[in-house]
């Protein structure tokens, strides 16, 4: 299967899903798993695995915890009055 059906595919699984109202974040997790199991020739072992690993590596991140930081910074300014 080339790539192109594949994410064809993906994009069909989660445009269906999400017109029957189903969350976007499980729409996606969905769909992806899908693609994956496609290309890996149905290993669930595989796939499994990669959600293990995938899950600490993307929370364990800290370079965007400038953000939240930056939102709360202008929180703290807004009700201390320095924005007056």
């Amino acid at each position: 299967m080339s790539g192109l059906s594949l994410g064809l595919i993906a994009l069909a699984i989660t445009l269906t899903l999400l017109a029957l109202r189903v969350h976007i974040g499980i729409t996606m997790l969905i769909g992806g798993a899908a693609c994956f199991l496609a290309v890996n020739d149905g290993d669930l072992s595989s796939l499994l695995f990669t959600l293990n690993n995938l899950a600490y590596s993307r929370l364990s991140n800290y370079d965007l915890a400038v953000i939240p930081l930056f939102v709360l910074m202008g929180q703290f300014a807004t009700h201390g009055g320095l924005s007056r």
